[in-house]
């Protein structure tokens, strides 16, 4: 049976349309029952009704198609899944703070969700599509193939057993501590790398029938297209809602709060802000390569001198050592969990 054809042949209008819908009818709650608790679960159901509907359109299952729907939907599970554990047992979600009662701020969230929802979702939307399935598609299991195959699953795994990880430490330990354990070693921010990696996995599986050559003309070049989605997942990680909002600014409430700032800075300095790398090499590496090549950017860097006005933090000698060590406060700040889009 043929791919039915909604409104183009790329799916691009209908995931569109449904994805607006589907965003404004959450935002709508949100903004009227001031509720966080259905903000990420929209993000991430929405991931899987546009996978389960172009797959259900095209009426085209082969291999290719199924293993890449089937590898979104299961990111999108488990990604909503957590989340909405995370924000029952919080309550509400931080980042709505200072917009949950302004109507255009807020809207521009959703806005933004939307726009994460239907890039990200590109080389499924795409693949699934008419216009890329009335050509003949090769067996599935080609080099690239697997090594699609592999990328999705370490960068899955690395999600799944950071997130894990993160809430479990934040749960046994206090505001002081600082999560330096497990992937936390050897990144600051392994989840966002482990997502990085799952986009670009299913990107190179969905445009291996173009880069092989079973898929000619503007299929072949919009199949291309759709590492927009992968890029932009990843724009959105580094400069708008990941770690732009977690670096700097948690660093300038652990100093300006004095919550263990010299333990937080040791983590800092000896571990790479997204990319996994051993912390005695990372430590030493000169600033240049971490800004470059480790893409911890200057944005991300808190100095005290030129972001905080408040005074270093009040250093007492510890009993019995002599050492000097930070004072606690008992008003400091939790640091929280990571915040994903």
């Amino acid at each position: 049976m043929a791919a039915l054809h909604v409104l183009d042949d790329y799916y691009l209008a209908i995931t569109a349309l449904i994805t607006v819908g589907y965003q404004l009818s959450f935002f709508a709650i949100a903004y009227t029952c001031k509720f966080d608790k259905l903000t990420d679960f929209a993000g991430g159901s929405n991931f899987i009704i546009l996978a389960i509907v172009t797959i259900s359109l095209s009426h085209h299952h082969q291999s290719r198609q199924l293993v890449v729907t089937l590898f979104l939907i299961a990111w999108a599970v488990r990604l909503t899944s957590f989340l909405f554990f995370r924000i029952l047992k919080t309550g509400k979600d931080d980042r709505f703070d200072e917009m949950r009662q302004k109507f255009f701020p807020f809207l521009g969230f959703w806005i933004l969700q939307m726009l994460w929802v239907w890039t990200v979702s590109l080389p499924v939307t795409v693949l699934n599509s008419p216009a890329v399935t009335r050509y003949p598609q090769h067996s599935f299991g080609t080099g690239r193939d697997i090594v699609g195959i592999v990328m999705y699953s370490i960068g899955l795994m690395m999600e799944t057993v950071s997130d894990a990880q993160k809430y479990r430490f934040r749960s046994k330990h206090d505001s002081q501590a600082v999560c330096d354990k497990g992937l936390f070693a050897v990144s600051r921010h392994p989840n966002y790398f482990g997502e990085i990696i799952v986009h670009f996995a299913i990107y190179m599986i969905a445009v291996s029938s173009a880069a092989d050559g079973f898929v000619r003309g503007q299929a072949y070049k919009a199949l291309y297209a759709t590492i927009l989605g992968p890029f932009f997942l990843t724009f959105l990680l580094l400069f708008v809602s990941g770690i732009s909002l977690s670096e700097r600014p948690k660093a300038k409430a652990r100093y300006e709060s004095g919550n263990n700032w010299q333990g937080y800075k040791r983590w800092l300095d000896r571990t790479s802000v997204l990319i996994p790398f051993p912390p005695q090499l990372y430590e030493k590496m000169p600033t240049i390569l971490k800004r470059t090549v480790f893409l911890e950017f200057p944005m991300y860097v808190f100095d005290p001198k030129k972001h905080s006005s408040a005074p270093p933090p009040e250093r007492t000698v510890s009993e019995g050592r002599g050492e000097p060590v930070e004072s606690s406060r008992d008003d400091s700040p939790q640091s929280g969990e990571e915040q994903l889009i």
